[in-house]
């Protein structure tokens, strides 16, 4: 009888046993040995390990968790500030893996188990942390300071789990429709109640400027009117001066002056008809050129 069916069997068992102790981890791995159900040790740098075969009979089993960060979203929770007032949150944490070793022990290797558990964590230090700051607060440059005093809080409770916390922000920090209307009318109200008193400062600022304007012009016009008197006065003077001095150089041609002046202002083509006697004081010029009754 040919032994190289036994051989072959033999072989294939060999390859197989063979396989069954190589497991490899890469980079982004870290690889807990078990015995038994019990941790023999943990491999977290990347290559090609050895183990006993047979894990089907819980000799040597191998368990793979991340070795990367991981990040964790809350979406959408309402969170009450001081004051009452809520707000709708959305907040994210990026842990890892820091000891595997404890993360098998406290939660079976699952990221499931652990999320759930830092989920509640997460839920609580949000709504402790925007509890104790007011509406605005929420909202204003202690949002850096609010992300870190969540982090601090959720750490003990994630090393308990073998996790490390790296970092921790919010998202969104939005009003909820109801704060939001009531936010919006305050607002309007507000804008309102500046656009009255910016519309009474201009009333009254352009009342104060019509009334300046107006003492102005009456001011100026007041200032030309007395000018213009004093300058009429002083031309009437002159006017007289000249007269005066012209009466008194040389009367007669005066007289005569005085007689044309009249003549041009009665006989201009104004219509009017005058009757007068040839002998009348006003054509005594016509009569006699010196002027005299003679």
């Amino acid at each position: 009888m040919s032994r190289m069916p036994i051989i072959l069997v033999l072989l294939a068992i060999l390859a197989y046993l063979g396989l069954n102790s190589l497991f490899v981890v890469n980079e982004r791995e870290q690889a807990i040995v078990t015995r038994f159900g019990e941790i023999q040790r943990v491999e977290s740098e990347p290559g090609l390990y050895f183990k006993l075969p047979l894990s089907l009979f819980e000799l040597d089993n191998v368990q793979i968790v991340e070795d990367r960060l991981i990040r964790l979203d809350l979406n959408d929770i309402r969170v009450q500030v001081s004051g009452g007032k809520f707000y709708n949150v959305d907040a994210y944490l990026v842990y890892k893996v820091a000891s595997p070793r404890l993360f098998r022990e406290r939660t079976q290797g699952s990221l499931i188990i652990a999320e759930s558990r830092m989920e509640t964590s997460f839920n609580s230090a949000l709504r402790r942390v925007y509890g104790l700051r007011d509406f605005k607060a929420a909202l204003s440059e202690a949002r850096a300071e609010m992300m870190r005093e969540v982090r601090d809080q959720i750490r003990p409770s994630a090393s308990a789990l073998g996790l490390e916390i790296v970092d921790v922000r919010i998202r969104r920090t939005d009003l909820t429709s109801e704060v939001s209307q009531q936010t919006f009318e305050r607002m309007k109200a507000e804008r309102q109640a500046e656009a009255e008193r910016l519309r009474a400062r201009g009333k009254e600022a352009a009342r104060r400027i019509q009334a300046r304007a107006d003492r102005e012009v009456v001011e100026t016009k007041a200032a030309a009117q007395r000018d213009a008197e004093i300058l009429r006065g002083e031309g009437e003077g002159e006017r007289n001066n000249i007269f005066a001095n012209a009466f008194n150089r040389d009367a007669e041609f005066f007289e005569f002056y005085r007689s044309m002046t009249a003549y041009t202002n009665a006989l201009k083509n104004t219509g009017t008809t005058m009757v007068l006697s040839p002998d009348s004081d006003f054509f005594r010029y016509f009569q006699n050129p010196s002027g005299s009754s003679k």
